[in-house]
C-alpha cells in the first residue's frame, strides 16, 4: 500500500516524497522502485518506527527539514497480525495486538499537526480496515484497533479543521499482493472465512493501486471539502 502510494504521487506530479518504515534495506528498496517508474522524483527514506513516541516526532521533524514543508501524510501501517478467534488469542498477546495496529497513525498524525497547523493546511489519511465497520470472525482484536484509528481520525477531522487540516480514513478489505493477503489466504480457518467473502466482491478484490488513488484524490484540492469520512474501498464485499 505505501509502494502503490509513493508510486501514484510521483506520477501526479509530486516530486519530493519522503518514505517511512522500520526495515531500512526494503525502505531503500521502494525508493528505487518509485524512481524506476518516475525518472527524476525525489524520494528520500527515513528508518522510524511509528510507534515510538519520540522516533515519530524526530522523524516528522526531519521529513519537513529535508522537504521543507509536510503536506500530506499517508499512515499505511500494518502488524504482522492473522486473524484468529479471541478464545484463541494468548491473553498476553491481546494488548499487543491492539496497540502494534492502532498506534502508530495516531502518534504520527500528532507528530505532523503542529506543521500542518502552522501553515495552515494539510492531509492526514488514515489507512484502516472494514474490520472497523463489519464483524468478522478472528478479527476481534484487529476490529478494535481499526475501530480505534476510524474514531481518533474522525474526531481529529473536528478538532483540525480550524486550522486547514483534513484528515480521512480508507477502509479496504482484502488487499491483493499484501503480505496481509498471503496471511489470511494460507491458514485454513480464515481462509474459510476470506473465500467467502471474496466471493462477494463482485467489481473486483482491491489492489493497492486503488487505494492510492483513492489516497492521491484526499491529499489533491479536489476534496478540498471533504473531511472526517470513511471510505471503503471493497469491490462491493460490503457497504457499511
Amino acid at each position: 500500500m505505501g509502494l502503490a502510494t509513493a508510486t501514484a504521487f510521483a506520477q501526479a506530479g509530486c516530486r519530493r516524497l519522503t518514505v517511512l518504515g522500520r526495515n531500512e534495506e526494503r525502505g531503500k528498496r521502494a525508493v528505487e522502485q518509485v524512481q524506476s517508474v518516475v525518472q527524476g522524483a525525489e524520494l528520500e527514506f527515513l528508518s522510524t518506527d511509528a510507534n515510538d513516541p519520540v522516533a515519530a516526532e524526530e522523524a516528522a521533524g526531519e521529513a519537513r527539514r529535508r522537504m521543507g514543508a509536510i503536506d500530506v501524510l499517508v499512515n499505511s501501517t500494518v502488524a504482522p497480525y492473522s486473524p484468529t478467534l479471541f478464545r484463541n488469542t494468548p491473553i498476553d498477546q491481546v494488548a499487543k495486538v491492539v496497540t502494534e495496529q492502532a498506534v502508530g497513525p495516531l502518534l504520527m498524525s500528532r507528530a505532523v499537526l503542529p506543521h500542518m497547523s502552522e501553515q495552515q493546511a494539510g492531509s492526514i489519511i488514515n489507512i484502516a480496515s472494514d474490520a472497523a465497520k463489519v464483524p468478522t470472525p478472528g478479527e476481534t482484536c484487529i476490529g478494535a484497533a481499526m475501530g480505534a484509528i476510524v474514531t481518533f481520525s474522525r474526531t481529529l477531522a473536528l478538532e483540525a479543521k480550524r486550522d486547514g487540516v483534513r484528515v480521512n480514513v480508507i477502509t479496504p478489505s482484502l488487499i491483493t499482493d499484501t503480505g496481509s493477503y498471503d496471511r489470511a489466504m494460507n491458514q485454513d480457518f480464515s481462509k474459510k472465512i476470506f473465500d467467502r467473502i471474496i466471493s462477494q466482491a463482485h467489481l473486483g478484490l482491491t489492489e493497492p493501486s486503488d487505494l492510492a488513488n483513492l489516497a492521491l484524490f484526499l491529499a489533491s484540492p479536489m476534496s478540498r471539502l471533504i473531511t472526517g469520512q470513511v471510505v471503503s474501498v471493497n469491490g462491493g464485499i460490503s457497504v457499511a
